[in-house]
């Protein structure tokens, strides 16, 4: 009878504990980025369920321009989000500017390309008073573009034709329908560009594209260090910063799911494209090649984001709120 009653109280307590579980999750974990590199293992994880044991429902949200970003960051915006992909300034410019966040990781090292209707153009310097469409104005591509050119003593507002639109994929449509003939685009909307002015039927009136100047292997040219930067991340906001738990799940399952792009790029494209209409699988995949995409935590990625930020600030310290982002902003993956 002892025994009996010593199984029928484990199986309460397995069963209250893992009602509990239950109880505890989150009733909704909302994901968001851009249509870019950084957003895929989002993807990824939603799809295979890697957060199902801390919340009842896992979905991806994309926001579409900067401006949305920072409503969304500060709860504003038309929908909440908990874990958020976005550029490193930015999330070290709304951290000293009194936001509730902390930068997890830096994924994106690479991903900034000129494109151009003219074949040739080797540095920026070479687009020298040429009309060129710019997205996310005063944002990463556009502060990459505008560090290079002062580095090279080129004026940026001065020695270009500056044309901004709200995202890259904006730009790709005025480079195929003829009415820019250079833009600075992220992957994928460089392979997408390409993808689409080489087949069939658009290939009859689009023009030849040229995926031209690197600007990772330029700013490594320019300022005589490694050709990569810390463009883009994961930010975890307000509602889940302080849930370690939570945060190293998320920072070991993003890893995961960006390795896992990287080894499965077909399968991936296909499952990355039904979130993202105006891509195609083909293009995805082929901008994996391209892409320089390294998940380092924020905290071992501290030193290159601090030299980022100081090379920011000589010509615009409002881009990071003025200041280095202190310790806190700087997650430490438990394990490391």
């Amino acid at each position: 009878m002892k025994g009996y009653s010593l199984i029928v109280v484990l199986l309460f307590t397995v069963l209250s504990v893992s009602a509990k579980a239950e109880t505890d999750k989150i009733d909704h974990l909302v994901l968001s980025g851009p249509f870019a590199s950084v957003s895929h293992p989002l993807i990824h994880m939603v799809e295979t369920g890697a957060l199902s044991n801390f919340a009842h429902e896992v979905s991806f949200k994309p926001w579409n321009s900067t401006d949305q970003l920072k409503l969304m960051a500060t709860d504003k915006a038309n929908f909440k989000a908990d874990f958020v992909a976005m550029p490193t300034n930015v999330a070290a410019n709304l951290y000293n500017r009194g936001v509730e966040l902390q930068l997890i990781n830096v994924s994106v090292w690479g991903i900034l390309w000129m494109v151009s209707r003219e074949d040739g153009l080797k540095t920026l310097a070479d687009f020298k008073d040429k009309e060129i469409a710019i997205p996310f104005r005063a944002d990463m591509p556009d502060i990459v573009f505008e560090e290079l050119a002062l580095a090279q003593g080129l004026d940026p507002k001065k020695d270009f034709k500056l044309r901004y639109v709200a995202n890259p994929l904006d730009a790709t449509q005025l480079l195929i329908l003829r009415r820019v003939d250079h833009a600075l685009l992220a992957e994928p909307a460089v392979s997408m560009a390409l993808r689409r002015t080489q087949s069939f039927p658009m290939k009859v009136i689009a023009p030849d594209l040229y995926r031209s100047v690197d600007l990772q292997a330029e700013w490594g040219r320019v300022f005589n260090t490694q050709p990569k930067i810390p463009q883009a991340g994961m930010v975890a906001l307000k509602s889940v910063k302080d849930q370690p738990a939570l945060v190293d799940a998320f920072y070991q399952e993003y890893q995961k799911s960006a390795q896992w792009i990287v080894e499965n790029p077909k399968e991936a494209s296909i499952m990355i494209a039904k979130y993202i209409d105006r891509l195609t699988p083909e293009a995805i995949e082929d901008s994996l090649s391209w892409v320089k995409m390294e998940v380092v935590s924020a905290a071992d990625a501290k030193q290159n984001l601090a030299e980022f930020f100081d090379k920011l600030m000589l010509h615009n310290p409002a881009l990071v709120g003025g200041k280095q982002p202190d310790s806190q902003f700087y997650y430490q993956y438990s394990a490391e």
